[in-house]
């Protein structure tokens, strides 16, 4: 058995395609196909349906795929450990991060590139919470950032980072933008750009609205922060956005953004990788400089931001 073999039988998992499975592993569509064949042989099973086009890996492929993309993940990490030990981290760093924590993860990113500047970091910043744990589970991942919930199972651990907090996101001339505070219910009567249904971030929200005792019905969805900003600037609408986005954007001219309150309601957001050990060395040298990096403090006392209320 050769790790060739393995390669390809994940990447035409991955591809459904077996033309597109041999592009990305840069060999012919015959090549690939007799070094699946022979893979075959040697297990003796059938990994794939076979039919005039591609129809599926059978039972054994699936489990196969699963040892597959264990033995490759462990493979990559034994040489990055090596490879650290005689010449420092190197490398490629993937994170995966949900939209709302994605102007967060640059405080991270930027103590781990100066402790280890010859790594190259990958981030993929529009990821739902299921995605990032999908990726992780296929070695697709180093590490991803997302809300801590109940749901993570006990085969990821995780490392707390901050909660998020939220804010209301209006106009400069809306007479919202004039209070100290606005409710939760006050906020879902306005015209609102909110983000999609079924990301995690809308759905902390719609949590904390039923709270309140009222649903928000949103004039516009979108998959994006940095488009609720975009909306919220025409002046038409309002929108509820993460307290950390305003390190990245502060303040546009002619929006303001208000604390939300009745409930003051925040929403913790972690470091989240696989729970195998060793693990990759470079979801150990992340792991490190997440808990030597304090960034609730950082997220917590933004310049020229109103004093929050308390939770």
């Amino acid at each position: 058995m050769l790790f060739r073999q393995l390669e390809y039988l994940v990447a035409l998992s991955r591809e459904r395609h077996f033309a597109r499975a041999a592009q990305s592993c840069y060999v012919s569509q015959p090549a690939l196909s007799e070094a699946i064949r022979k893979l075959e042989e040697e297990l003796d099973v059938p990994l794939i349906r076979r039919g005039r086009k591609y129809e599926g890996l059978t039972p054994e492929g699936e489990r196969v795929v699963l040892w597959a993309q264990r033995i490759l993940a462990d493979r990559d990490a034994l040489t990055s450990e090596v490879q650290a030990l005689r010449t420092g981290l190197s490398g490629d760093l993937r994170i995966g991060c949900v939209p709302t924590a994605s102007a967060a993860v640059a405080l991270l990113v930027e103590p781990f590139c100066s402790a280890h500047p010859l790594v190259d970091v990958r981030i993929a910043s529009d990821l739902r919470s299921r995605d990032i744990l999908g990726r992780l589970e296929n070695f697709e991942l180093d590490a991803g950032v997302t809300y801590l919930t109940e749901d993570i199972s006990d085969q990821f651990r995780t490392v707390p980072l901050y909660r998020e907090r939220y804010v209301l996101l209006t106009g400069a001339a809306h007479p919202a933008a004039a209070s100290a505070t606005v409710s939760w219910a006050a906020a879902a009567t306005l015209p609102l750009c909110l983000l999609s249904t079924g990301m995690q971030g809308r759905r902390v929200l719609d949590e904390v609205f039923a709270d309140a005792g009222v649903r928000a019905a949103p004039q516009v969805e979108t998959d994006s922060i940095a488009s609720v900003y975009a909306h919220v600037r025409t002046g038409r609408w309002a929108g509820i956005v993460p307290r950390a986005w305003l390190r990245v954007f502060e303040m546009p001219p002619g929006m303001r953004a208000v604390p939300l309150v009745e409930p003051v309601r925040t929403a913790p957001i972690g470091l989240v990788l696989t729970a195998r050990e060793p693990g990759s060395v470079m979801a150990r040298a992340l792991t490190d400089i997440a808990r030597r990096t304090d960034m609730a403090a950082t997220l917590e006392h933004l310049p020229g931001e109103r004093p929050l209320p308390e939770e």
